[in-house]
């Protein structure tokens, strides 16, 4: 799972098998370590909430998935969900969860268990 943040916006990417984990288990999550804690992000199915929320506590951003989005993710063609969301105070947070696609340029990645990308026919 990849995380971009820029600003007061947050997007993850998963693979195919990401998506497939979370429509099936309901939650995924990933990590990076530095010296002294580590980062973690992750997506959790919730079944009281309408659109895409997401908090931030002990070291790690959640956005919330509507439960019946996350169920039928794997299985359906939409590419992706968003929401500005407002918790407390002024801000508004800008989410994004999409479904990563292989790259139109030449990269290093591995790509094999990325979407196909419809740009490329």
């Amino acid at each position: 799972m990849k995380i971009r943040i820029k600003d007061n916006s947050v997007r993850f990417r998963l693979t195919k098998s990401e998506v497939a984990k979370f429509s099936e288990t309901g939650h995924i999550e990933s990590s990076t370590s530095f010296a002294s804690s580590t980062f973690y992000y992750a997506l959790q199915g919730k079944a009281d909430i309408a659109e895409l929320q997401a908090d931030f506590a002990l070291d790690r951003i959640t956005i919330y998935v509507p439960e019946h989005l996350q169920k039928e993710w794997a299985t359906n063609t939409k590419v992706g969900y968003s929401n500005h969301f407002s918790a407390e105070g002024p801000n508004t947070l800008s989410l994004l969860i999409e479904k990563d696609f292989t790259c139109m340029d030449a990269t290093t990645e591995d790509q094999s268990d990325h979407y196909p990308n419809p740009k490329l026919g």
